[in-house]
């Protein structure tokens, strides 16, 4: 057995971190699936399930991103970070495209709606301030790069753009005509949004890379080769989707055992659980002072879902015939734009603390408070 592997068995050893244990649930989670057929058990043991493999997943893609520039590793790390999330919204809008019931269809598209605004605010808001927080416990001040800041944060607002203009023409125009009229201001926004993405990292990676540069990782060397750690993040991302395509076909029986609102399981558990990537890998390296790539992570994971993801949720169900737009409510839809709306402010100068995570916290706390109680 060679050393990068002896290191990749050493990675994935219980004994590593006490977070491991939880790989126990990946076999919980099938027994429940395919031999007790009890839907409930499964949601819940796939949600625990997901957080393992997620942190294998970060230390593969940090251990990738030792061998690049921070940016390209903290791509790398938004990239895989949203696997779980891209496969539960696809397998949603294949189950609204499967069902003849209508309001049983709309129920799947509204999940995929909310776990789309889960994933920005969880992003914007948890990781960015447990990063913040914990990075200013060990740190009075950190540092991260500005360009990063303007470049995300305009996308960004361009997108809160994009979900606050078809909301607000379906509560003005209403009707069969304003239904119709958003599918069509969704469907040429989805392509505006996909192109503005790919003209964004044209811009990063090739035309001004100088402007992303960051301190290179030579004070800090690899623990296992990159043979070992792409095999490692290929496996814990087949196994994220496996427990993510568990938890999608179980959502529906758990929401009405335990009662939960469908709207706070799309907003919150959701995205907390399946980009669970994001928070360790973010919340751990900013604890290293690496804040460049701890906030690549998280707020470009959030550009990533707002400008790529659900754009291209929305022309892939077009093209089933699934009525998914971007009118995502009003409740969601104010929040995702007062959430891009704080980060921006926060982070504009390029520098963070502890108290400035708490206010992140703070504003998740009670944003989550307003979903958890929205009947």
């Amino acid at each position: 057995m060679s050393e990068g592997t002896i290191t990749w068995v050493r990675a994935m050893d219980p004994r590593d971190t006490k977070l491991n244990l939880l790989l126990l649930a990946i076999p919980v989670t099938l027994y429940f699936r395919y031999v007790e057929h009890d839907q409930s058990m499964a949601f819940f043991s796939s949600l625990v399930a997901i957080m393992p493999l997620a942190f294998l997943m970060g230390r593969a893609t940090e251990e990738i991103a030792l061998r690049t520039s921070e940016s390209l590793g903290g791509l790398l790390n938004a990239t895989f970070g949203n696997a779980a999330e891209m496969i539960i919204a696809l397998l949603l809008i294949y189950r609204a495209y499967q069902e003849t019931d209508a309001e049983v269809a709309m129920f799947y598209v509204h999940l995929v709606q909310a776990s789309l605004i889960g994933s920005i605010l969880g992003n914007l808001l948890l990781v960015m301030g447990l990063a913040f927080v914990w990075g200013g416990i060990h740190y009075t001040e950190q540092k991260f790069s500005e360009t990063q800041v303007s470049s995300n944060g305009s996308l960004l607002l361009l997108a809160m753009i994009v979900l606050v203009v078809p909301s607000v023409f379906n509560y003005t125009v209403g009707g069969e005509q304003g239904a119709e009229g958003v599918a069509n201001l969704s469907h040429i926004a989805a392509l505006v949004l996909l192109l503005m993405y790919g003209l964004f990292l044209f811009f990063q990676f090739r035309t001004h890379v100088e402007l992303f540069a960051t301190e290179t990782h030579d004070h800090e060397e690899p623990e296992m080769s990159q043979r070992d750690a792409i095999i490692l993040l290929v496996a814990a991302t087949v196994l994220v989707s496996w427990m993510a395509e568990i938890l999608v076909h179980s959502v529906e029986a758990a929401a009405e055992e335990v009662g939960l609102p469908h709207l706070f399981i799309g907003v919150i558990l959701l995205p907390l659980f399946g980009n669970a990537a994001e928070h360790f890998t973010a919340v751990s390296v900013a604890a290293k002072d690496k804040m460049d790539l701890s906030f690549a992570i998280s707020m470009g994971s959030s550009t990533q879902i707002a400008v790529f993801v659900a754009p291209l949720m929305v022309l892939i169900s077009w093209i089933l015939k699934v009525p998914l737009t971007f009118d995502f409510g009003m409740l969601e839809t104010v929040s995702a734009f007062l959430a891009v709306l704080i980060v921006n402010i926060i982070a504009s100068d390029g520098k963070s603390n502890w108290l400035e995570g708490a206010m992140l916290l703070g504003a998740y706390t009670v944003l989550g408070a307003a979903f958890m109680f929205h009947p």
